[in-house]
């Protein structure tokens, strides 16, 4: 994984390296980019071991039960980054894969976050051969509910019941999408 290089008509989606680190760090201060996640904006340092932590997950094999994969989405035109998009085992159920993104608030409105994530379904489906990705959204997050639905995922279910350590993600919307070519 840590050579994923994907090109769309406006972005790049690849693999961290380590002089993504700044930049990566910078983008995340933020803290209206936390509304939807379960993290808040971190100081450097922690920052840095997280860095780290997504890096060396790119070693951890596609086969595996749990695994997830971390990547920059960089703007072609100035090789700024934008955001950030993955694939991984949802943390509550690690036999569903799920497709997980996210774009710094100035580049809000230009349509990145559905074109990097497109880009990165049909990696999935071809290359990881995937059947299916899931998505879990919180039901106020209605830009990210319209990247989804626009993708071709389809609501399935309120996330309900889960166990106190992943109450965040009670309530939220669950989306599945199917590879079609199954």
């Amino acid at each position: 994984m840590k050579d994923l290089y994907i090109e769309t008509e406006r972005l790049i989606i690849r693999a961290y390296q380590e002089n993504d680190l700044q930049e990566a760090f910078e983008l995340m201060q933020e803290e209206e980019l936390f509304t939807y996640l379960p993290m808040e904006v971190m100081p450097f340092q922690e920052y840095k071991e997280l860095f780290t932590w997504l890096v060396q997950n790119y070693e951890v094999s596609s086969k595996n039960e749990w695994y997830k994969y971390s990547f920059t989405i960089i703007r072609k035109g100035d090789g700024k980054q934008v955001g950030w998009c993955g694939v991984g085992s949802l943390d509550y159920n690690h036999a569903d894969k799920e497709i997980f993104y996210l774009v710094g608030k100035p580049f809000w409105g230009n349509g990145y976050a559905s074109e990097a994530v497109e880009a990165l379904i049909h990696y999935c489906f071809a290359k990881l051969d995937l059947i299916e990705l899931v998505a879990v959204v919180k039901p106020e997050n209605k830009p990210s509910i319209k990247v989804l639905e626009k993708l071709g995922f389809n609501y399935h279910s309120d996330v309900l019941g889960l166990p106190e350590a992943f109450d965040f993600y009670n309530g939220e919307k669950y989306y599945t999408l199917r590879n079609d070519k199954e």
